[in-house]
C-alpha cells in the first residue's frame, strides 16, 4: 500500500477525528479523550503546525495522524525547548501496516530538520525503542506525573543533545486539564 504524509489542513480534521477515536476506542491505557487534545494543542503556543502529520491512502483516505508539540526540559539552572509525541493514531483496519513507523520516521526527520534536539514519549515500552527512544530516567528526566519509568522515553535528535540536560518535562497545560 503507497502511503503518503504531509502536514494536516483544517479540512482534515473531522477526518483527523475519527482516526484518532477510532484507534484508541480499545485501548484500556485510553480515555478516548486523544481526539480532545489534539483540539486543545492545537489552540495552543504549544503547536507546531508543520509537525502535525496525516497518512493517507491512494484512495486519499486519511488514516493516521501524528502530532509533535513543543515541551521543556526544565531545572533549577536551564531550560532546554524539546517536543512532546502524542498522539500517534492510526485507523484500526490500517493497523499493522507500517503506518504508525512511517509517521513516526517522518515527525523525527522534521522536527530535526527544524532544528528540535529531543522527542519526549509516553508510551509503550516495546514499540518506541526501535525508532531510537530510550528511558527517560537514563537522563535523569522525569515526568511531572507518576508514570512507569519504562514507558516515560527520550530521543535525542542531535548527538548528546541530553547529556547535561537533567529535569522535569513541562507539558503544555492542554496535556494536563
Amino acid at each position: 500500500m503507497k502511503i503518503t504524509i504531509r502536514q494536516e489542513t483544517p479540512k482534515d480534521y473531522t477526518a483527523i477525528e475519527e482516526v484518532i477515536k477510532e484507534a484508541f476506542l480499545r485501548e484500556t491505557m485510553s480515555d478516548q479523550q486523544e481526539h480532545v487534545l489534539v483540539q486543545k494543542l492545537r489552540t495552543s503556543s504549544a503547536f507546531v503546525p508543520e509537525l502535525s502529520l496525516v497518512a493517507f491512502n491512494e484512495e486519499e483516505e486519511i488514516i493516521g495522524y501524528l502530532l509533535l508539540t513543543e515541551n521543556k526540559i526544565v531545572n533549577e539552572n536551564q531550560e532546554m525547548r524539546a517536543l512532546s509525541l502524542a498522539p500517534v493514531a492510526v485507523h484500526p483496519a490500517f493497523q499493522k501496516q507500517g503506518i504508525g513507523s512511517q509517521l513516526i520516521k517522518e515527525g523525527i526527520k522534521r522536527a530535526r530538520a527544524a532544528g528540535y534536539r529531543a522527542i519526549i514519549v509516553l508510551g509503550h515500552p516495546d514499540y518506541y525503542p526501535r525508532f531510537g527512544f530510550k528511558p527517560a530516567y537514563l537522563w535523569q528526566i522525569k515526568a511531572p506525573f507518576d508514570v512507569p519509568q519504562e514507558a516515560f522515553m527520550a530521543l535525542e535528535l542531535t548527538p548528546d543533545a541530553l547529556e547535561n540536560q537533567t529535569g522535569t518535562v513541562q507539558y503544555p497545560s492542554a496535556f494536563l486539564n
